[in-house]
């Protein structure tokens, strides 16, 4: 059975992130939580409070098995009759303590079932960066770090990849962007298992390098109690996504997951109240996010 591989390779994963967070700050504190699904398997959750540069972070480990995919694991698929699966994944979240510095969320996961008395598998997950300010450089080394990742697999894996993670990571009810992109991809199983897998696994270390890199450029820079209003304020857009739209938020609660890990990405502090006049920073934030997505 692949899961019992996957799961090694992923609860490695796990840890090397929780390591690399710590590294941003040396103030981090770790609280992990080892839990069971109702149905099988289960997971390990971490969750990571800083008093310095992080305010919020999780690196969550899960593997769970089930009679029925949820229809978010479905949904755009066109694939029917999925029952008996296992499902297994990492999920990352860093919500910084500065302005300055953009929030940053990763997931990989596989699935196996049955259709048909037949054992399907797929790959699938991405990364993305939501930044509250932030320039061109900032933004062409990210999409740069995803392009190389995926060029390295395949030509032209990164405008698909790209274009899916512009259009996944999108509020209708407010018509704009979450951030900035990055990669998305879904029912991966071409052109082998290990291909595959390898690709999911680079995602994940692309990501920890790529985020630790641009995190270290911002963590020290001043700024004012107005953009930390700004910021605040910004993450309620975060909160709207994973609430209303985001599908790992709706596969772990429709599939009976832990409630305290699907909802430990929602940062720490938010608020829909606006302190000061933001019109400067909302027009500057909007035209790095339509730059990003050309």
């Amino acid at each position: 059975m692949k899961t019992n591989e996957i799961s090694r390779n992923f609860k490695n994963i796990q840890n090397k992130i929780i390591k690399a967070i710590k590294t941003l700050d040396s103030t981090i504190v770790k609280k992990l939580s080892t839990w069971k699904h109702k149905t099988g398997g289960g997971g390990i959750s971490c969750e990571m409070q800083g008093s310095k540069y992080i305010d919020k972070a999780a690196v969550n480990f899960s593997s769970i098995v089930g009679d029925k995919l949820p229809p978010s694991a479905l949904q755009k698929s066109g694939v029917r009759g999925l029952n008996k699966f296992r499902a297994t994944g990492v999920s990352v979240i860093i919500h910084p303590s500065n302005p300055k510095t953009a929030c940053a969320h990763m997931n990989i996961r596989f699935f196996e079932a049955k259709v048909n008395k037949k054992d399907v598998w797929w790959f699938g997950g991405g990364f993305d960066l939501t930044p509250y300010f932030i320039n061109k450089s900032d933004i062409y080394y990210w999409k740069n770090s995803a392009k190389e990742l995926c060029d390295k697999y395949k030509k032209g894996m990164y405008r698909e990849y790209n274009e899916n993670c512009n259009n996944y990571f999108f509020l209708p009810h407010r018509n704009e962007p979450r951030g900035i992109g990055g990669l998305f991809y879904d029912q991966m199983n071409s052109p082998d298992y290990r291909t595959c897998k390898e690709f999911s696994l680079d995602c994940a270390e692309t990501f920890k390098n790529s985020y630790s890199y641009l995190f270290d450029l911002k963590k020290d820079k001043t700024y004012t109690k107005k953009e930390k209003s700004f910021q605040l304020y910004r993450r309620g857009r975060y909160v709207e996504f994973n609430l209303l739209y985001d599908r790992g938020t709706l596969f772990g609660l429709q599939s009976g997951g832990r409630a305290e890990s699907i909802l430990m990405s929602l940062p720490p502090e938010v608020t829909w109240n606006k302190k000061y006049d933001f019109t400067k920073y909302e027009n500057n934030l909007m035209e790095m996010l339509s730059l990003a997505r050309k």
